[in-house]
């Protein structure tokens, strides 16, 4: 295997699948230990495999302290002559394939970048003439796998619900993750396996190919809950993240199996590489960050006479936003035992009671708390009586604040603050649903607040 200087720049041209997998592996390890030297060297700081896989750090660069803004642009600079070198590799693999160029787009996007290297390492230049399905040998799929399409595409389906079941149950119940092998690249690889599976006798078309996809996201979906593994609400926040995800992976199949490539080393190298990424981020384990939420009201009352009511309020009225008839924990009394510094705030929940410590009483602008106990984050919607692991700790608050600012015409601005940590991955996808989460019940509170403040006699 000759490899050029060439081969590095250029994206004219083709390249095959052994030098393209070689030159990869190679420029990653090359790249990871450059990585590693800058970061301790130069900036004193820790880097990881799996540095590559959180870009939501990059999300809110702007709210990182300066130094660590410093950090991530210096290493980002340092990547870009990979970037373009990985970049044109890409392009003329894809090319060599016979596949779309627009599919670079994956070599950016979080761990399917890893699927995607992968299946491009795998899959043979394109052929000058197509050889018909019918020439491979009498493999045991072959014989397992109807020819019709509407048996190949039940086939799909069934034989990839109970993989996704048995490999979910390792990540959930074994490795206790929820995260990129879990919600990034189960997904993706549930439409493509079965989609190489409808599509293994003969090409099928794309709508067929991503109605396998859906079908089987869906019935997975439903047996996972039937199966008390989850609930209907985790299902939910999940779908948005999983069934694009799916419907990427199928049509990457669709494009395989147009091609009569035999698909029985990609379904094989999915079979290990899933478990295997899996494996790795649990060696891993990533620690999250610790999130900020800061929600406000301005309340017709001043300061005193709102903080009265900030330290300890009355039982709230049942809720009425949809996102609490869901089983989410939602605030309902706060009771205070002492005064001061060193005294205890016990904010009661539908699941439980938040126990939190005070470690700031500026009366009266501001109260802060850690939180020492803390309540189940929801009840799950489900038949049976569930209790997911994700429910102990990987959503964790960990302190909160209230600050009150005097506003002119005695009105005050009120402030609520909670840091918490979110055991889910990706952190960019999850932030999203904990944020609001966090925000819902701020409001729940702030407004509760805000009435009692102002029905409240001078």
């Amino acid at each position: 295997m000759k490899l050029r200087l060439s081969d590095l720049w250029s994206w004219q041209g083709t390249i095959d699948r052994g030098r393209y997998a070689v030159l990869g592996v190679l420029l990653f390890a090359f790249k990871h230990n450059l990585d590693r030297l800058v970061a301790s060297a130069v900036f004193k700081k820790p880097w990881g495999l799996f540095n590559y896989l959180l870009p939501g750090g990059a999300v809110s660069l702007l709210d990182l302290p300066p130094s660590d803004q410093i950090f991530f642009a210096g290493m980002v600079t340092l990547a870009l002559p990979f970037i373009w070198t990985g970049v044109a590799l890409t392009l003329r693999r894809l090319r060599d394939a016979g596949l779309p160029l627009p599919l670079v787009a994956l070599f950016f996007v979080p761990v399917l970048n890893l699927f995607f290297f992968l299946l491009l390492s795998l899959l043979p230049s394109r052929p000058a003439a197509e050889a018909p399905a019918t020439a491979r040998g009498q493999r045991w799929l072959e014989r397992v796998i109807p020819e019709s399409t509407l048996g190949s595409a039940a086939m799909g389906v069934l034989l990839t619900i109970p993989l996704t079941i048995v490999l979910t149950l390792v990540c959930v119940q074994l490795l206790k993750d929820y995260g990129w092998g879990l919600f990034i690249g189960l997904p993706f690889a549930m439409g493509l396996v079965s989609t190489l599976v409808h599509g293994y006798h003969r090409p099928r078309s794309l709508p067929s190919c991503i109605l396998v996809a859906l079908t089987s996201v869906t019935l997975t979906g439903l047996a996972l809950f039937a199966l008390a593994i989850e609930g209907v609400l985790c299902l939910v926040m999940a779908a948005p993240l999983a069934i694009p995800l799916a419907l990427i992976g199928a049509c990457f199949g669709y494009l395989i199996q147009r091609r009569h490539v035999d698909p029985s080393p990609v379904l094989a190298a999915m079979l290990l590489f899933l478990p295997g990424l899996m494996g790795v981020e649990h060696a891993a384990d990533l620690q999250p960050r610790r999130l900020e939420v800061t929600s406000s009201i301005v309340v017709n009352a001043p300061p005193e006479q709102v903080w009265r009511n900030v330290v300890s309020f009355s039982e709230l009225p049942p809720p009425d936003e949809w996102i609490f008839q869901t089983g989410l924990a939602y605030p309902m009394r706060a009771e205070i035992l002492g005064a001061g510094v060193g005294a205890e705030r016990h904010c009661v929940f539908s699941t439980g009671a938040f126990v939190e410590p005070i470690t700031v009483w500026d009366e009266p602008r501001r109260l802060a708390f850690g939180v020492r106990e803390e309540p189940p984050p929801m009840v799950e919607l489900s038949p049976y009586r569930l209790h997911p692991l994700h429910l102990d700790h990987y959503f964790s608050a960990k302190a909160g604040e209230f600050r009150l600012t005097p506003l002119p015409g005695g009105r005050t601005l009120l402030e609520g603050t909670t840091w918490y940590e979110n055991r889910f991955w990706p952190e960019s996808y999850w932030r999203q649903w904990s944020d609001l989460i966090v925000h819902r019940i701020h409001l729940r509170v702030l407004r509760h607040v805000k009435r009692l403040a102002e029905e409240a006699p001078d």
